[in-house]
């Protein structure tokens, strides 16, 4: 199939492609040794500005920072979903209705920056008589603005559906909801899967805006540990532990939703032999 599609490189490409890796990987090795350079000779590797790391107190703070990023991210991601999934079904719906109001719903939110819902959140609507809070205010913004996201993810993947498929499920007498619910919504998150958890990792990502309402997660934290002066105010050396920890969470995410991937791949759903017979009969009929 790759050979229809375009031609396979011949000896001159190959070893062209190899000057250019080897020359790519020079320069990032280059790129990471100076960059390392830079941290030795301005003293970011000195022991005293890594000892804050020994400290219990402050070890139990970071991770009070890290529990406080992962609750905003766990509620924020199941909400964001289950409002994505919602906003999807009313835009795919033949009522006008329902609709109209998702499909304003979901350009609304989507077109508002996140750092200007969070502001409006926490500063402006309070003086109408709202008030959330911080964890509820950094919560709500981010399920709004990546709700909207998902809801067209979900729609794209359920259009991407075989509309074989749903004519032969209306064919077999199945109503619009079985047929979203049983047809089109697995298929569609099965096929959207990298997506989906891609737009979860800029939620997880999203979560420092926090920070901006002193909301005590881990760029806030940061901030504070980078401050303190009997270490040497570690600012890098903080800045690259939490910068680990970001991308620990954010490859544990992707390995996972890679699990669940190949899982799905692998187990094939066999139909009970009763629906099976049914199905059959009707075909037949």
């Amino acid at each position: 199939m790759t050979s229809v599609l375009y031609d396979l490189p011949g000896p001159r490409a190959r070893a062209r492609n190899k000057a250019f890796g080897v020359l790519a990987t020079f320069g990032i090795v280059a790129l990471a040794g100076f960059i390392g350079y830079r941290f030795w000779a301005t003293g970011q590797f000195e022991s005293t500005k890594w000892q804050w790391l020994l400290y219990k107190d402050l070890q139990v703070q970071l991770l009070a920072a890290l529990g406080a990023t992962l609750a905003a991210f766990v509620v924020a991601a199941v909400l964001a979903l289950v409002v994505g999934l919602l906003s999807a079904v009313g835009r795919l719906s033949e009522h006008w209705w329902l609709r109209t109001p998702a499909l304003a719903i979901v350009e609304f939110f989507r077109a508002i920056p996140l750092v200007v819902m969070i502001f409006f959140l926490f500063y402006a609507a309070p003086q109408a008589g709202l008030k959330l809070g911080v964890f509820w205010t950094l919560v709500a913004s981010l399920t709004l603005y990546n709700g909207s996201v998902l809801a067209e993810v979900f729609r794209a993947g359920m259009l991407s559906v075989p509309r074989g498929q749903r004519e032969a499920a209306y064919a077999l007498g199945l109503r619009k909801n079985q047929v979203m619910r049983a047809v089109l919504l697995p298929q569609a998150v099965r096929a959207m899967l990298p997506t989906i958890v891609s737009q979860l990792v800029v939620l997880l990502k999203d979560t420092a805006l926090g920070f901006l309402i002193t909301y005590p997660e881990l760029l806030y934290e940061a901030r504070y540990l980078g401050g303190l002066a009997e270490f040497g105010r570690p600012i890098i050396p903080t800045a690259l532990v939490i910068g680990a920890v970001y991308i620990t969470l954010c490859t544990a995410l992707s390995s996972l939703a890679g699990y669940l991937e190949r899982r799905s791949r692998r187990t094939g759903r066999v139909l009970p032999p009763s629906d099976a017979n049914l199905i059959t009969a009707e075909l037949a009929v």
